[in-house]
């Protein structure tokens, strides 16, 4: 497909009522609203393809930009291209989602959130924060720095409450994702989500919360699932 037709075929898709619950989230005209469950069923056609993913995510256009992800090859993806995704993800769905998915399925993935976090342009930080998080998700515990991440939560500790809004709501996760994914840390992040205690987002007048961090991380001990790892961060 060229994304000609992609974009024609995510016009027909289109949903106003997404689209009014994503322009509160903070997206932006010229989009379409589509809901991932019908990008998926031109991800299922189209499977994986690097230069078309390349061409979406130029388009500026939020749904086809989320769906770049969801085709984006992580082999043949490079920094140069994630570091330019990061720069033009201008809402969180793709800045929080998106980019980090695809950087954490990459080589390079750890190394592009260490660099993301100390960014002073939020939605950048956020993505270095979330990116950080599926890697923990996604990477053997053998594979990860343990002392970075330990170091990384004792950061979150002691900064969450000053950082910009959805650097808040990133710090918030990474907590809950090292608790649950690194069985080393997870009495630590639990602790660390103690320390913390309520953290305040705004979430652009929706109904959605910020989840606490050891409540979290306690419904996943309650089910046995600490420490199993997910074999793709994108979905």
């Amino acid at each position: 497909m060229t994304a000609e037709e992609v974009l024609k075929e995510l016009e027909g898709y289109g949903n106003e009522g997404t689209k009014n619950i994503f322009l509160k989230h903070g997206a932006r005209e010229p989009f379409y609203g589509v809901k991932v469950q019908d990008l998926k069923k031109i991800q299922k056609r189209v499977k994986t393809d690097h230069d078309l993913s390349l061409e979406l995510y130029a388009t500026g256009n939020s749904d086809a930009m989320y769906l770049a992800g969801l085709i984006a090859d992580e082999k043949a993806i490079s920094k140069a291209d994630l570091n330019k995704w990061a720069d033009g993800a201008y809402w969180y769905m793709i800045s929080e989602y998106t980019v980090p998915w695809v950087a954490a399925e990459t080589g390079y993935g750890y190394e592009l959130g260490l660099e993301w976090i100390g960014s002073k342009e939020e939605r950048i930080a956020s993505a270095g924060w979330s990116t950080l998080s599926s890697c923990a998700s996604l990477r053997p515990d053998e594979e990860l720095d343990i002392d970075k991440y330990a170091e990384l939560l004792d950061h979150v500790e002691h900064n969450i409450h000053k950082a910009p809004n959805r650097v808040r709501f990133t710090m918030n996760g990474f907590v809950i994702a090292i608790g649950s994914y690194i069985p080393a840390l997870t009495t630590k992040a639990v602790e660390v989500g103690k320390k913390i205690g309520k953290v305040s987002v705004d979430m652009g007048g929706t109904a959605c919360k910020v989840p606490p961090a050891p409540d979290y991380i306690q419904k996943v001990i309650d089910r046995g699932s600490i420490g199993k790892k997910r074999k793709s961060a994108r979905c």
